[in-house]
């Protein structure tokens, strides 16, 4: 599967001239990442697409296009587990790994190329997108469809299968994680991934692709994710802060992400994405998203351009 597969859900007056990516890769310690590209050397503004658990460079592309439009540098990385990225010992891969590869590639990113740089962070990519922009502070912007805060029981309630292993999934796998973290499961055993898309067959997609929601992830990644200690909302300065926020999702309810994003320090904005399902498919929410996306770029391609 590659990521026409995953555009054949979006309405066809997108996806008819869509830039299909370049593959190209990484180093990152034992890592090698694997890393799509639609290089606009022209482009005033870049883009790099933060994907979540059971996303990938590929599954995600269609809408990150979408938002992008024309005229942005865009590239998406595959985090260790997923997509095309090779690791040598999948078992060991934490959520912390995921955050400082991230931060690595902003670095490695801007070191090469000055142009400002947005991060867009779908899903559990949105507080990856965050916490990388307030740990590197050499983003421009953060565009997020999801901000969940697992340090709140509800945000984790909505984020694992089932409501009750989610409220207590914090202190049992930090005593499960010295015997059994190397162990690894299927995230849809975990994850709701029905809840993924308002359009059942995207769902099925999401949850049974092998680069994907097929994958099988370490107790010990599940451990450091829900006991991550994510730079608090009141001392976040590093950059503007927009949440697209699905208005039609089930899974992780926009109520979740309102209430962290009320609670930054930066400046925010909030826009309802109308009809749109957690994998933003549906319009006008994805007309909403692609307007919203041109505004930030134009904005900052105007500040960089402020002496």
């Amino acid at each position: 599967m590659d990521f026409r597969t995953y555009a054949e859900f979006l309405p066809s007056a997108y996806t008819a001239d869509m830039t299909a990516p370049a593959s190209t890769w990484w180093q990152w310690r034992q890592t090698r990442v694997h890393i799509a590209r639609a290089a606009v050397p022209g482009a005033a503004v870049r883009a790099m697409v933060i994907h979540g658990g059971g996303g990938y460079s590929g599954a995600l592309w269609p809408a990150a296009a979408v938002a992008a439009g024309a005229g942005v540098d865009v590239l998406a990385p595959d985090l260790p587990l997923y997509g095309d990225t090779i690791e040598p010992d999948p078992a060991r891969v934490r959520y912390d790994d995921w955050i400082d590869l991230l931060c690595d590639l902003v670095r490695a990113e801007r070191a090469a190329d000055p142009r400002p740089l947005i991060l867009f962070g779908a899903s559990m990519g949105g507080m990856l997108a965050y916490e990388v922009a307030a740990r590197t502070r050499e983003v421009a912007a953060v565009v997020a469809t999801c901000l969940l805060d697992l340090s709140d029981a509800r945000a984790r309630a909505a984020a694992t299968r089932f409501p009750w292993m989610g409220r207590s999934a914090p202190a049992l796998l930090r005593t499960i994680d010295p015997l059994l973290g190397r162990v690894r499961l299927p995230i849809r055993w975990l994850a709701d991934m029905a809840a993924m898309s308002t359009d059942p067959r995207l769902s099925r997609l999401c949850a049974t692709d092998p680069r994907g929601g097929g994958v099988s992830v370490p107790l010990g990644f599940l451990s450091s994710w829900m006991n991550y200690p994510h730079t608090t909302p009141e001392s976040f300065d590093a950059a503007p802060v927009t949440l697209v926020a699905p208005a039609a999702d089930t899974w992780t309810p926009p109520a979740l992400s309102i209430r962290f994003l009320r609670r930054i320090g930066a400046p925010t904005r909030l826009v309802m994405l109308d009809n749109c399902g957690h994998f933003p498919i549906e319009e006008p929410g994805l007309a909403q998203l692609r307007a919203t996306m041109s505004e930030t770029v134009t904005a900052v391609a105007a500040q960089a351009d402020r002496p």
